[in-house]
């Protein structure tokens, strides 16, 4: 599939994959920043975003969906940066060829299978009447009823946008990515990857926790782990300036 992407900046490629109902517009801050050392490309996921939607849906499908993008663009020594889903996606991208990049950057996800823990966001997506909607605030209060955290709330928002006047639509392919939701949680597993690899964790997130180090270790023998305090799972958006020093600290060594 030919995925949306947007480029900022110059000089060596970082790709960015976003992660699980996210799109390229959730960096586009950070990219900024990052666009001062970089070539920055953000990309939308398929079913996610601005790309197409499909059925199949998979890590091995959007590996290689990456693959075909940093060929159409004749991509080398590329940083791979992922977050959460992405983060995996990333994984699978430097089992399949290593030779294409210079470094990893995995933020807050692991190598292990997690439990369903999204039941409230699909229900709460699937409470907004979207074909109904006169103004985004109604959703916003139909999606209050299954979600608490402002920030999640927001985050899902940013992915409604009107199709046509008076037609609001989600940007992500709801359907597929519920189905697919144990796929999505499922774990990695690969021979060794060798790639120099940087995971950055939020220490109030439980997505990488202590005793899960020494499989990473295993898994990725040229690792380092950083841990942001006061940051959850969405590390990057909680505590950006940190989150910006950690990363290029690492990439541009």
């Amino acid at each position: 599939m030919k995925l949306y992407y947007r480029e900022l900046g110059e000089g060596d490629p970082m790709i960015i994959l976003h992660g699980l109902f996210g799109f390229s517009d959730n960096w586009q801050t950070h990219a900024k920043k990052l666009a001062e050392y970089y070539r920055v490309i953000l990309v939308d996921l398929r079913n996610h975003g601005r790309s197409d939607w499909s059925d199949d849906f998979s890590y091995e499908i959007m590996a290689d969906d990456v693959l075909e993008l940093c060929d159409d663009l004749e991509l080398e020594d590329v940083v791979l940066v992922g977050h959460s889903m992405g983060g995996k996606v990333a994984m699978h991208v430097a089992e399949k060829r290593e030779e294409l990049l210079r470094k990893l950057i995995i933020v807050d996800m692991g190598i292990k299978s997690y439990p369903m823990h999204h039941e409230h966001i699909i229900a709460g997506i699937k409470a907004v009447d979207i074909e109904n909607l006169d103004a985004r605030s109604e959703a916003e209060d139909q999606l209050g009823a299954y979600i608490e955290s402002e920030g999640v709330k927001q985050f899902l928002l940013k992915n409604m946008y009107w199709k046509e006047k008076g037609k609001l639509a989600w940007r992500m392919n709801v359907a597929v990515l519920e189905r697919e939701m144990p796929n999505i949680l499922s774990g990695f597993k690969a021979d060794e990857i060798f790639t120099p690899t940087l995971f950055i964790r939020g220490a109030m997130s439980n997505y990488i926790l202590d005793e899960d180090i020494r499989s990473l270790e295993v898994q990725f023998p040229d690792m380092e782990l950083a841990t942001i305090e006061n940051a959850g799972h969405w590390v990057h958006a909680e505590a950006p300036e940190e989150f910006q020093e950690t990363l290029l600290g690492f990439s541009l060594r």
